[in-house]
């Protein structure tokens, strides 16, 4: 299954009321990964994903992909240990 990890992640840009938090949904749950996507007061959406380090890595990249919906101005991400979470993938 190889290393896990967990990746902490807040896009900037035109990405709320566009969809985006709904499609990394659908990216993340393709990828197997758990977590959520939810929107910040200030505008940005912060990303919180669990999984295998290749899988996150893979969310990460397409975050500010040219498939995202919106408009990513900047992608600020860490990384750390897993922690306990859902089973799933949400939305907040």
């Amino acid at each position: 299954m190889g290393e896990q990890a967990r990746l902490s992640a807040w896009v900037q840009g035109r990405v709320q009321g566009v969809g985006y938090r709904y499609w990394i949904r659908g990216r993340a749950r393709d990828l197997g990964l758990r977590g959520s996507a939810t929107n910040l007061p200030d505008g940005r959406v912060a990303v919180v994903a669990q999984g295998p380090r290749a899988a996150c890595e893979a969310l990460l990249a397409a975050l500010d992909s040219d498939d995202a919906p919106g408009f990513v101005g900047a992608v600020v991400h860490s990384w750390g240990e897993p922690t306990k979470e859902p089973d799933e993938f949400g939305v907040g």
